[in-house]
């Protein structure tokens, strides 16, 4: 419909109204889209979709081969501390791959020794295990001996018979595989520690340079000095671990020596490799060295665990602080601390690789953080 206006002449003209019907007003209408930040919601919850997809897959896959990352790390951490070594022999005219061949046969030329303690005596006892079996199976029939009359009141062999009868041989079966998978476990996790920490020492250089090319060129040498200075305090963090442990075994010799606890320098020497161990090294080696004193007599197995009691104490809170400040400088309250946190997270290789980390982390501290902060 149309209305009339007054003109400057006075006349009325026909001023122009739009008159939209419900039809013409629907099919003008414009198709408009939800967004938000320029993109549709579609397009953002796909996007968050595949993200949470990805990060479950990730933790999925870290944790499928989790045991493998700890090897890969222990095997980082062994060539890190076998590096000074290395590096003094390459400063003396030794070509790398002559020094990681050295080194190399020093420690299989160490183990081979260890066997040649060990094996010797272990053989003996399963020797005089095996020929003691007749003589005690003859005494479980014996009434007036001493494993008669144990017998006669518990009836163990009838309920060994019974046990085996309702399906215990099945079970021992599955016993006795459980532990040849653990032992073939073992023998694989060796190999592979071993070849790779080989090859890290190998062609460490070559992966430094590598992984400092990450780095901007005009940082890198800075970023040089302190992975050197990293490196370097790793080494004498391994050489402080090496001294704790020989006390270990001296202290563990001595005690054996004046008990007149058998084997004495194969106990010894067990002592010093199980203390490399953090944590629980020295308690497992303290058990094992109790059980060969029972050999001797009772009070004197128990004499020896107390002994290893008091030595686990003097070790953790006087020994190995003070010998790490002095090796690594760190405080002895970090060193307690990282060793407790590092095997509550990895375990073992936690505990051994616990304090390198927090000497890295102070270092990257004081030369990244701390600077600033004080010249501000």
């Amino acid at each position: 419909m149309t209305s009339a206006e007054p003109d400057g002449d006075g006349n009325h003209e026909p001023a122009e109204t739009s008159s939209v019907g419900p039809a013409s007003r629907t099919g003008r209408a414009r198709r408009t889209r939800i967004v938000a930040g320029g993109r549709s919601w579609f397009a953002i919850g796909f996007a968050l979709g595949l993200g949470a997809t990805l990060a479950w897959l990730t933790v999925q896959t870290v944790l499928e081969v989790g045991s493998l990352l700890t090897l890969l790390l222990l095997s980082m951490f062994l060539a890190l501390a076998l590096e000074p070594v290395v590096a003094w022999l390459n400063r003396h005219r030794l070509r790398r791959g002559w020094a990681v061949l050295l080194v190399l046969l020093v420690l299989l030329a160490f183990f081979a020794g260890f066997l040649a303690l060990v094996v010797p005596p272990v053989t003996d006892e399963v020797n005089a295990l095996v020929k003691a079996v007749p003589g005690w199976l003859k005494q479980l029939h014996d009434h007036n001996s001493t494993l008669g009359k144990f017998e006669d009141r518990y009836h163990v062999v009838a309920k060994v018979k019974q046990q085996f009868s309702n399906g215990g041989a099945a079970g021992l079966a599955g016993g006795l595989l459980g532990a040849g998978r653990l032992v073939v476990g073992a023998v694989t996790s060796a190999v592979v520690v071993i070849v790779v920490t080989v090859y890290v020492m190998a062609f460490l250089p070559s992966l430094k340079a590598f992984c400092l090319r990450f780095v901007a060129a005009r940082k890198r040498p800075h970023a040089r000095a302190v992975t050197d200075e990293i490196l370097n305090r790793v080494g004498r963090y391994m050489l402080g671990n090496v001294v704790t442990s020989v006390i270990a075994g001296l202290a563990t010799f001595v005690w054996c020596a004046v008990t007149d606890v058998p084997y004495p320098a194969a106990l010894g020497v067990f002592i010093a490799l199980m203390d490399l161990i953090p944590i629980v090294g020295t308690t497992i080696g303290g058990l094992v060295v109790s059980l060969v004193a029972l050999s001797v007599s009772l009070p004197v197995a128990l004499a020896t665990a107390g002994f290893y009691v008091a030595f686990r104490v003097a070790e953790d809170y006087l020994i190995v602080p003070r010998v790490m400040r002095f090796a690594v400088d760190v405080h002895p309250l970090v060193t307690v601390v990282g060793v407790l946190l590092g095997g509550a997270l990895l375990g073992i290789v936690g505990a051994l690789v616990a304090i390198p980390a927090a000497v890295a982390i102070g270092l990257i501290l004081d030369e990244h953080v701390f600077s600033r902060t004080d010249a501000s």
